[in-house]
């Protein structure tokens, strides 16, 4: 489906973690599909605040992978553009006005809990629970009318978001089609600030998403529990939403889903082995939904 969005803006928001796998590849791909299709134009945005896995050398892997792939954009961290700055390291001043917006409003609170807290108290494995966060217990949330400590200049515990407790929440998809998740039940109470002082994926994403005027985020499936939560943090900070388009997952032999641990997957590798450009890209348009 061709994307019919006026002033189309879409993104390409890679983390410098590792190499890009063809799962990235098939992505970001489709994200420049539909740009492209729109008439509209392309961020690239160094999505670069995981400070245990960021590495300055995955950070030119990517811009090489992404320009041989042959994938081009209008503003980035690389040429720059009316948003900049594009490294998400740079924009830390944005999240923590986010933050201050939501401490002002009540919306979040401190946690002191740890992630076994969280596991234990629902009775979760703790190992192979998934990427996604555990739903955080409603015990463990202070009452609403609980004084509210100020924020540090220097954060060091972890600051959630407090969740509208059983609102059903709705967003159609543009691949997946309509969507639902009921706030306490589907997902909990989430981080918005970590106590090692940095912003969470959720608020930064949401934040860079409405300041570079995205008009379509185009990501993989396993991100639409993700949406649902930033859809909350653009409603709470009065952010203008896009809409989504989730793409299905690119699985190996086995049936797993692609991560960066499969080398064997990277673009690098496969151009070290005489792949191509052309034959990669057929295969993604043969599987495009």
């Amino acid at each position: 489906m061709v994307p019919d969005l006026h002033n189309y803006r879409g993104r390409l928001a890679p983390s410098p973690t590792g190499f890009l796998h063809l799962g990235h590849a098939r992505t970001f791909w489709v994200a420049a599909q539909r740009a492209r299709s729109a008439g509209g134009k392309l961020v690239l945005r160094n999505d670069d605040l995981d400070a245990a896995r960021f590495r300055l050398d995955f950070v030119d892997a990517m811009l090489e992978d992404l320009r041989w792939l042959g994938l081009a954009w209008e503003e980035g961290p690389d040429i720059g553009g009316p948003h900049a700055p594009y490294n998400q390291r740079d924009r830390r001043p944005h999240y923590r006005t986010a933050l201050e917006k939501l401490h002002a409003a009540g919306l979040i609170f401190p946690c002191t809990h740890t992630r076994k807290d969280v596991l234990d108290a629902i009775g979760a494995p703790h190992e192979g629970a998934g990427d996604d966060e555990p739903v955080y217990p409603a015990s463990f949330r202070p009452p609403a009318d609980a004084p509210l400590p100020p924020l540090s200049d220097t954060i060091s515990v972890n600051w959630r978001f407090r969740v509208p407790h059983g609102e059903e929440l709705q967003f159609t998809d543009r691949c997946s089609g309509p969507q639902r998740a009921v706030a306490g039940r589907d997902f909990g109470d989430f981080l918005v600030w970590r106590k090692d002082d940095a912003p969470s994926y959720q608020l930064s994403c949401a934040v860079d998403d409405a300041a570079m005027q995205i008009t379509e985020v185009v990501r993989g499936a396993d991100l639409i529990r993700s949406t649902f939560r930033q859809l909350l943090l653009l409603r709470a900070l009065g952010l203008p939403a896009p809409v989504y388009y989730h793409c299905p997952l690119m699985t190996d032999d086995r049936g797993e889903r692609l991560a960066k641990r499969h080398d064997a997957l990277s673009l690098r590798t496969l151009r070290a082995q005489g792949v191509t450009t052309e034959e990669i890209v057929a295969k993604f348009a043969a599987s495009e939904p």
